[in-house]
């Protein structure tokens, strides 16, 4: 048996290889011929080729990847964009924070004063700076109740004692609108009530409840509008004068009564011919005479107990010239 060896440039391993007359080949021998060696080398060059290849594809298909993923990223990028934007888009947006209403109240400068007496469900008197004086609602008017010349009209009772449960006694606020004074001397006032937290103007509140009536008064004119309102709202409850007018209660029978015999009584004396009858202390009985004259001769003020010829009960309360 040939000994073994190792052909380090063909790779080649074999026992003996003869040459062509059986002798033992040497090492200069064995090389590899040159058709095996180029057969050897081919082999190798497409085994590197097609690694190659491989290698270029695996490549290709990682730059494909990439670059086909960076194109969906740069479309997925609006879009994301938009989804966000059409969802802020969507969401409800805050209300502003409103202005309260200015709380309801006197718009104008007030005279704070002491309420002591109730006239009617109109008129009141009040005292400020050590004085009295007569106050007559603004924008509205109730039924007759003191006026000498007219019977006691429908609710004006009831007006009446709607606003002295309003204001008898009270601290009220009065607050002017263009006039001072109406053509009685009495000051012309929106009254206000208030509790510390809210105000109520009285002379829409005896609108509301029904037992007056508004009525303009040129040029004071500041709340005609609410009063208008109230009225309204009155109107549609059927509350006071907008309610069903009571029937007149049927008369209880009379009977007759027994003869009375009056004794005879001297009259009076035909008052002195210089004071007019029909008021009291004595006023002059002649020229027509206003309560500037009343005031400067010190009458006032004057009890008119008869027609009031000199027209000084401008409130019809039985007292002239107060």
């Amino acid at each position: 048996m040939g000994a073994f060896r190792f052909c380090t440039g063909c790779q080649l391993d074999f026992d003996t290889l003869g040459t062509p007359g059986g002798a033992p080949a040497t090492l200069a021998t064995v090389a590899a011929p040159p058709s095996l060696s180029r057969s050897r080398f081919s082999r190798r060059g497409l085994l590197v080729a097609g690694l190659a290849v491989v290698v270029g594809l695996a490549a290709l298909g990682s730059i494909d990847k990439t670059d086909t993923g960076s194109p969906t990223s740069a479309v997925a990028t609006p879009t994301a964009t938009a989804r966000i934007v059409a969802v802020a888009t969507a969401t409800p947006t805050a209300k502003p924070t409103l202005t309260p209403e200015p709380t309801f109240g006197p718009i104008g400068q007030t005279t704070e004063a002491t309420v002591v007496r109730i006239t009617d469900g109109d008129t009141i008197v009040v005292a400020y700076g050590g004085k009295d004086y007569k106050v007559r609602y603004i924008g509205m008017d109730t039924p007759e109740t003191v006026d000498p010349s007219s019977p006691i009209q429908w609710m004006g009772p009831q007006a009446t004692a709607a606003n002295a449960a309003l204001v008898a006694g009270k601290t009220v606020f009065l607050e002017k609108d263009v006039s001072e004074v109406d053509r009685y001397d009495r000051l012309l006032r929106y009254v206000w009530l208030t509790d510390g937290a809210a105000w109520t103007l009285v002379n829409l509140e005896l609108v509301r409840q029904g037992v007056a009536s508004a009525k303009s008064y040129p040029p004071d004119t500041k709340y005609d509008a609410l009063y208008l309102v109230a009225e309204g709202e009155a109107h549609r409850s059927a509350l006071g004068l907008w309610g069903a007018t009571p029937a007149p209660p049927t008369p209880a029978p009379t009977p007759t009564p027994e003869p009375v015999i009056v004794p005879f009584v001297e009259p009076d004396p035909e008052p002195a011919a210089d004071c007019h009858p029909s008021y009291d202390p004595c006023v002059p009985d002649g020229p027509d005479l206003d309560c500037p004259d009343i005031r400067a001769m010190g009458l006032a003020p004057v009890d008119v107990i008869g027609p009031d010829e000199y027209r000084l009960d401008g409130d019809h309360d039985g007292q002239g010239c107060e």
